[in-house]
């Protein structure tokens, strides 16, 4: 575990591996479904923001890939960055799993056209997963014992994540017709997701992720005490003036761009202590973080053309931010966190059992290199061609196979990895 700092993490708090990787397994299945869908259906899949199989495919990607791997993530890292554990984890891990699960599923199916009856079950199901992680995460952020400037983060992400699950529920229910639809709310449960919940989470992650594994200086402490608050009460302010015409729109226009120079400055701050890290060696994740910071400075810089020639490219905004920001900075997180976990209860299980550590593989090993830098390539090209085709409908089949390719790639290495772990423990 060269370049860390253990004295840092609560290490012995750490939940059974099963917890978090279950999540982590599940995220390439949705992810490979939703490039499945972009293949069958072609141009159609990214003709509109409102076309059935667009909203399909969207929500593969933010909740059966991003919130999965999100979820998981959060259950690993609350005791070991916060010092705090979900209480009974590998039992709330177990509920959790089938009921977003199912609840992705038959939302997808209920959004292509299954009908009212999946969509009803998607609501049922996703409100009480979702409900059960945001009970079990609050529970723990009270009870933390760490005072960095995380917890504050990860506490207005999870605030921001209820939010953003009330706004898609009631949407859903607006899609039954068993109230009217209330589509001014869309934008709101796209700025809460994807502001409040994704961006906040990842940075307040980062602030300790990145020094940590990285081997980079800290983030600047200004930046991490006023940048996740800022962001949350901007949103808030935005938030009153789009749907509530409780402020004036001017007022609501300038939130909304000050929000947009905050993920900015993160973008740039990543960059700025990721250019000063400390150890030169080749790292793949490290080209995965760059690839999402230039895709969220991306998003900001479009968002503010599209604002000015007053036309919104918001399939290409969309691209940018889940497959460009957020698939990339957490696919590179995948490929920090699932190796540091396979070391971590290797080393505990041989302590355990009073045997040296000499049988525990070096992380650096335990996904090969190689593996990652090609799946990262074909990842960063799926990317390319996505951002294509939401000008060039045309592109859609073969941007759609790269990124099956891509899943498919770091589903097998997530199990390599899981693999390795059995074999050297039952060695």
């Amino acid at each position: 575990m060269a370049g860390m700092n253990p004295a840092a993490l609560s290490l012995e708090q750490a939940p059974p591996i099963s917890v978090p990787l279950r999540f982590f397994l599940t995220a390439p299945v949705f992810g490979a479904t939703a490039a499945l869908l972009l293949i069958i259906f072609g141009g159609d899949a990214l003709t509109s923001r409102w076309a059935p199989v667009t909203l399909a495919v969207t929500h593969l990607l933010t909740l059966g890939f991003l919130a999965m791997v999100m979820v998981g993530a959060v259950q690993q890292l609350l005791p070991v960055l916060v010092g705090s554990p979900v209480p009974r984890a590998k039992w709330v891990s177990r509920i959790m799993h089938p009921l977003l699960t199912l609840g992705i599923a038959s939302l997808v199916a209920g959004l292509a056209g299954g009908g009212t009856g999946l969509m009803y079950g998607a609501i049922a199901l996703l409100g009480s997963g979702f409900l059960v992680f945001v009970a079990v995460t609050a529970s723990s952020l009270l009870r933390a014992r760490s005072g960095h400037f995380t917890v504050t983060a990860m506490a207005l992400s999870i605030l921001a994540l209820t939010i953003t699950v009330a706004l898609g529920l009631y949407l859903a229910l607006g899609y039954t017709g068993a109230i009217p639809m209330a589509r001014q709310y869309t934008d709101l449960h796209l700025g809460w997701g994807f502001i409040g919940w994704v961006v906040l989470l990842l940075a307040g992650v980062a602030y300790q992720v990145v020094p940590m594994f990285q081997i980079t200086p800290d983030y600047p402490r200004p930046l991490m005490r006023f940048l996740t608050p800022g962001l949350f009460v901007l949103l808030g302010v935005w938030s009153l003036g789009r749907a509530m015409a409780m402020v004036p729109d001017v007022i609501a226009t300038v939130a909304a761009g000050l929000i947009a120079g905050g993920v900015l400055l993160f973008a740039l701050a990543t960059v700025c202590v990721q250019v000063r890290r400390k150890r030169r060696l080749p790292d793949v994740t490290l080209d995965f973080w760059r690839l999402a910071m230039a895709s969220l400075a991306a998003v900001v810089l479009t968002w503010a053309v599209g604002l000015t020639l007053d036309k919104l490219p918001g399939l290409l905004l969309g691209v940018l931010f889940i497959v460009g920001f957020a698939m990339s900075a957490v696919n590179g997180m995948l490929y920090k966190i699932v190796p540091f976990l396979v070391w971590l209860h290797l080393n505990n299980q041989r302590q355990i059992a009073g045997l040296s550590l000499v049988g525990v593989p070096n992380m650096r090993k335990i996904i090969p290199e190689p593996a990652m830098r090609w799946q990262f390539r074909v990842q960063a090209g799926a990317l390319v061609l996505l951002m294509a085709a939401a000008v060039w409908p045309v592109l859609t089949s073969p941007a759609g196979l790269l990124l099956l390719l891509s899943m498919v790639w770091l589903g097998w290495n997530l199990l390599g990895a899981l693999r390795l772990y059995r074999r050297t423990l039952r060695a």
